[in-house]
């Protein structure tokens, strides 16, 4: 395959992808609107219209901007087919993006390729099958094992999944960069523990620990842009 059939394909290839993204997006909002109220019209149990229309006011001022920062730092990191499958299917956080960039690790691919795209979207379609058979058999052995579950014990490591995930991803990023990333954890720890209710506004805060580091790195290229223009 020479670079123009190359080319022509991946074009054909991102202009279905874009397309069954869409649709299947479109799908996935009505389905999600669409049913609580079509639940609602068939039990008679419709709920207040303008009552609704504020509580959803109120929570879209907090989510809506969360989601757009999501979109922005998450996209270039999937690609299309990734993004697509990941919001279609949710957890971006919780699985979708640590399941993607270990194994863009493991192939060895470059953000913004399109071997990192294809190994992503690969990925990340095989995280959404086993999250999708590990929900049914929750399903199905939730009542034998709720004893097990709900034990004091294990309350604790539940309670820290997440942090423990990403923390055991991040130090492979924080190795690599640990100028880059000493300021803005500083700054994020110090916030979170003297004013712990910015934990829930973690989608702000990530443009702010962004923008920390993107001005650090700026300052250290220009440094080092003098630095090197001094010695020629």
């Amino acid at each position: 395959m020479n670079e123009q059939q190359r080319n022509e394909y991946l074009e054909k290839y991102n202009n279905r992808t874009h397309l069954f993204g869409r649709i299947g997006l479109l799908l996935g909002i009505v389905m999600l609107v669409g049913s609580p109220f079509l639940m609602g019209l068939s039990l008679d149990a419709m709920p207040d219209l303008s009552a609704f229309g504020k509580g959803f006011a109120q929570i879209a001022i907090i989510y809506i901007p969360s989601c757009i920062v999501e979109f922005l730092i998450y996209t270039p990191m999937l690609g299309a087919g990734g993004s697509y499958l990941g919001f279609i299917t949710g957890n971006m956080i919780n699985m979708k993006i640590p399941c993607a960039l270990n194994a863009r690790d493991i192939a060895g691919t470059e953000a913004g390729t399109t071997e990192n795209e294809i190994v992503s979207t690969l990925s990340i379609a095989a995280s959404s099958l086993v999250t999708t058979v590990v929900i049914a058999l929750g399903v199905l052995l939730m009542i034998p094992l709720r004893p097990v579950l709900e034990a004091e014990v294990l309350q604790p490591a539940f309670d820290n999944v997440v942090p423990a995930l990403f923390g055991a991803m991040a130090i492979k990023y924080f190795r690599k960069g640990k100028e880059l990333v000493a300021i803005p954890l500083v700054v994020m720890t110090l916030l979170f523990v003297f004013v712990p209710s910015l934990i829930s506004n973690v989608g702000f805060l990530m443009i702010l620990s962004g923008a920390i580091a993107i001005a650090h790195a700026w300052i250290r290229m220009r440094k080092t842009q003098k630095k090197e223009a001094g010695e020629a």
